[in-house]
Parts: structure tokens; sequence; C-alpha cells
């Protein structure tokens, strides 16, 4: 019946050309050279991907009010009540009206594609702990394989790797199955890759299928987020071929993609990763990357003197380079520092502004650290889990390979800035700023070994409500009070989705939490199970509502939209 109904939706006389498989296969290319090789291109759904709704504004004002409710007492909770009405029959009104014109005016996107990188953009705050993520990876399973240099040479041929096959368009496109056996599939991939990209996403819709938005992936190489005064910007420059490496405060730089965008073999990147890693050379007196931890307005100023001032073409090195690697001389001693490392440093030795770092340590533990302006967890998780995948199944070098006999002391560039009076004063004052503001930041953790994800899910309870609910449970503990909490969603299910917000709090956790934390004694065990069903329920909805954009396609496209919710 599938089949049949994807017949229907081609055109007439369609021709199916050869894809870009076919046509590398026929220029006898390297596949040692790409990540994978989809018989489907990498944006084949793209054109295709279903337009994020606008939600009712009586919607809207209606989850405002639910998500108040337990942050308020009764004469509050009115007057706030009074004003949404106030709002929802005046100037809200014709606010939405403009939204839903001005909407109708940009199909090619979303509404809230334009807000939102204008809402990173023209933030002022440092983007260091106010923007900026991290995700930590595992060790490699094989431990000779955590070598510093092993993982690092490894991990970024994987990465190159990654780049050439997105490129290629021999990425396999971003899909979340909820009948893999059906979708999953080889038949399945060889019939919807002759779908035009118009349609196709239908096509995938029928067998349960639910692509998501990949139009931010082009921005994960050879980017940067420029300082600008009042907006900053995101620069692009795909025809670099050469890596960025920092190491104690020191800038380097090599190619990592010869002329005929070939990756240069694995020994050479070895060899010029030792070379750096050899460079005795003490830190620098002034390390330039503090500035990027700066407030952006002053960043964007000290900049532009740095640019004045002779340094045009080496910064313009730094953004165009195809990612930041950060080799760090010193092992990890436990999560905290871990935490602290991947999520801020020194300030010395990132480049903040880059779309991401990958960073390893001297004892091979490693992170992405990303810039978040121009993308969502969605691209830099599908990036980290197809490396990590690589690097330790597929690994370019073994821990015996040797170096090849190249001269890195020519092939590797050493960056050099000039800086004048004014521009080491910025360096120091930013330096100061950054680490009084890491002072304030503290960071633990508790490992709760009695049970987890799977045993919630056998209890048909949704983990991410429960973890959720104990947020809310330790903080009534602490301070005595329900407050308002946001849960970030992805809404990449909808052509230029970004994140929509989840707010956890509600009446059903403050009334769950105060049983549990004030009163367990009046309570039953099944009275209290029943309230923490009663959170999970209400959570789902929640993730449900955020997730969708209130659209009618599937319920079940959810767990596509959020699925980390449901791992």
């Amino acid at each position: 019946m599938v089949v049949g109904l994807l017949l229907r939706a081609w055109p007439r006389g369609l021709a199916f050309g050869p894809g870009a498989l076919s046509r590398l296969l026929s220029t006898g290319f390297d596949p040692g050279q790409y990540l994978q090789l989809s018989i489907v291109p990498t944006m084949h759904y793209q054109d295709s991907l279903p337009r994020l709704p606008i939600p009712k504004l009586e919607d809207t004002i209606r989850r405002y009010l639910s998500a108040q409710k337990p942050l308020l007492d009764d004469g509050q909770f009115r007057k706030t009540e009074q004003l949404c009405k106030s709002f929802e029959n005046g100037i809200g009104k014709e606010l939405h009206k403009q939204l839903v014109a001005q909407d109708k005016q940009n199909k090619h996107t979303s509404y809230i594609s334009g807000p939102w990188f204008d809402m990173y953009l023209t933030a002022r705050d440092p983007i260091v702990l106010n923007f900026n993520p991290f995700m930590s990876f595992n060790p490699d399973p094989k431990s000779e394989y955590n070598d510093q240099l092993t993982r690092a040479t490894n991990m970024t041929v994987s990465a190159v790797r990654f780049l050439k096959t997105l490129r290629a368009d021999l990425l396999e496109p971003e899909v979340f199955h909820l009948n893999p056996a059906k979708s999953d599939t080889d038949t399945f991939k060889r019939l919807i890759r002759f779908v035009p990209s118009s349609l196709s996403w239908y096509g995938a819709y029928l067998v349960n299928a639910y692509p998501l938005d990949m139009s931010q992936y082009f921005r994960l190489f050879n980017s940067t987020r420029l300082p600008k005064p009042s907006r900053d910007e995101l620069f692009t420059d795909d025809k670099a071929r050469h890596l960025l490496v920092l190491r104690k405060g020191h800038f380097y730089v090599f190619d990592v993609l010869d002329q005929d965008g070939n990756i240069v073999s694995a020994s050479e990147i070895q060899a010029h990763l030792k070379y750096i890693l050899s460079d005795s050379s003490l830190a620098p007196e002034f390390p330039l990357s503090y500035l990027t931890s700066e407030n952006r307005d002053i960043w964007a100023e000290l900049r532009q003197k740095l640019v004045s001032g002779g340094n045009e073409e080496t910064l313009r090195k730094v953004d165009s380079a195809v990612f930041c690697l950060c080799l760090d001389d010193f092992p990890i001693k436990d999560l905290v520092h871990l935490s602290h490392n991947m999520l801020h440093g020194d300030g010395t030795n990132r480049w903040f502004d880059k779309s991401f770092n990958l960073i390893i340590a001297k004892d091979g533990t490693a992170a992405i650290h990303f810039e978040h302006a121009w993308g969502d967890g969605v691209a830099v998780l599908r990036f980290f889990n197809e490396v990590f995948k690589d690097s330790t199944q597929a690994p370019a070098i073994t821990p015996r390979s040797q170096p090849a006999n190249t001269d890195s002391s020519v092939a590797v560039q050493k960056l050099n800035f000039k800086l004048n009076d004014a521009l080491k004063t910025g360096i120091s004052a930013a330096k100061e700023k950054f680490d009084a503001t890491m002072k304030t930041l503290t960071i633990d953790y508790i490992q709760f070994q009695r049970g987890g994800k799977e045993f919630l899910k056998k209890q048909k309870l949704s983990p991410d409500s429960v973890a959720q609910l104990a947020f809310q449970m330790a903080l009534l503990q602490q301070y005595g009070q329900t407050v308002a909490t946001y849960e970030s969603c992805s809404t990449a299910a909808f052509k230029h989705g970004r994140t929509e917000t989840i707010r956890p709090a509600s009446i059903f956790t403050k009334r769950c939490s105060e049983a549990f934390v004030r009163e367990p004694s009046k309570h039953s065990a099944g009275e209290l199970q029943h309230m923490i069903a009663k959170c999970s329920t209400h959570h789902n909805q929640l993730t449900k509502e955020a997730a969708m954009g209130e659209t009618g396609f599937g319920e079940h496209a959810l767990r596509s939209c959020c699925p980390r919710h449901w791992v």
C-alpha cells in the first residue's frame, strides 16, 4: 500500500537521475574518506518538512496561566488572570494578527527562526557560562587508544570524515523511526530516494518515520561567531582547509584537507599534532583567547583594534578553520574537574566563538564545547555520536602507528598576534573578569545507584518527569518554595525549528513535592505513587505541546522532536 501511495505521488514522467553516491562511484573515489555512503541524499527531506505552526493566542495564555498557578498566591493569580484577559482582548490580538501575517510572508522558514538568531546574536553578555554548553565523550573502550596523541588524531580524522560525508550528501538524513522495521530498511531507502524532495517527508510519514531539520549542519564547520557592536554575525568559509589547534594558549594551523579536498593522511595529522605537543614554549603573557569570554560589545571594540593593528589575516585563519582542537596539558581528576574544564577551562586554551571546540585532555578525556547561536543540540549530538562511533570502531591510527616522516615545522604554522598596549590592557581586564566569574560557579554531583530510567519506564513513568520532580522537591526542601524552572525541547521536526520551552513546575509537582517534603507521614505509599504518576502524565503533555508546536500531524511524532525524554 505504501509503495502504491508513493508511486501515485510521483509526477508523471519523472526522470530518475543518479544520486551523489552514483556520481562519486563513477569517479573512483576512496570510501575511507567518508563515514557513510547513504543512498538517500542528506538533505532529501528538507524541502518538504512541515512548517512550525503558530499556537492560538488563547492556548498560549492558558498555558501561561497554568505555569503561573503554582508560583502565585490567590490574589496574585487573580490579578495575573485579569492582565492576561486584558492582553488577549487588546494589544495581544493585534500582535498575534501581525505575527500570523508575517509568517505567511516567510513560508521558506519558521516564525521563530529570525527572532531566535536575534536573541542569541544581540545578547551582549559573555557567551561562556551564559550560552555555550558542552558534551563529554566516554573514554575509548580500548584503553590504550586514550593516549592523547592517538585519540586527537583519530577524532580529528573522524570529524573531517563527517565534514566530507555531509558535504558530499552521503550522510544519512536525520530521521526518527517509530517503526524501524518498515522505515529504517534498505528497501524503503531505495524507494524514498526517488521521491521528489518536495514530497519525500510525506513518504516517510506514511511509514511512521519523522525526518528532522538539518539546516543548521553546515555551520558545524569553518564557522565562527564574530563580535560586532549591538549584534554579532555568523561567519562561514567552507573553502578553508586548515585545522586550528590551541595548546597552552598558543595557536597553530595546518591543512587537514589537500587541494583536491581529500583528507590528509592520518599519519601526517599525527605527525603535526605530535610536533605541536612537543613545543616547549611557555604560555603567552597575554593569552588572546580571554577576549572571546568578554562582553560582546567590548570584544567587538577590541577585535577592531586587532584588525587595525595588522592581525586581520591571522584572525581570518582562526575564524575560517575547519574547527578548533584544544589540547590540554593535564589529566582530568574527576567529574567536577571535567565539568569545569569542558565548560570554561582557565580561559587560555579555548576559542569560545568557534562553532565548536574539540577538547582533549592529557589522559584522552574528550568533549565538545559549542557556541549556541548557530544551532542546537540535535546537530551537535549527531556529530558527537558519529565521531565517537567512527573514532572507536574504525580508528585511523593505532597506538603503535608511527607518524609520517614529514617536516611539520613547515606544514604547521604558529600564529602570532601583534598586541599594542590597549590590547594587552583589554586582555588583562578580560582575564580578571573571567577568573572572578568562574569563582562564582559551583558544580557538584551525586550518583544515584538504586535505580534508573529502565526501572522508571517499567513503572510507566517518564524518567524526565521524575528528574524534574526531584529538582522541585530539592528546591522546596532547601528554600521552602516552588519556583519556575526551564526545560528545553527541540522542535527539529519542523523546518527551521529551534527549541521550545517546557515549564515543568505545575500544580501537580507542587502538591507532590509538598507531600513528600512537608507531610510524608500523612500519605500512604500508594497515594504518593499516584501523585508521581499524575506529575508524569502532566509532564508528558507539556512535552508534547512544546515538541509538536500545536500541530495535528501525529501524536507519536513527539518522540522524534524530543527523543531524549523517551530514551
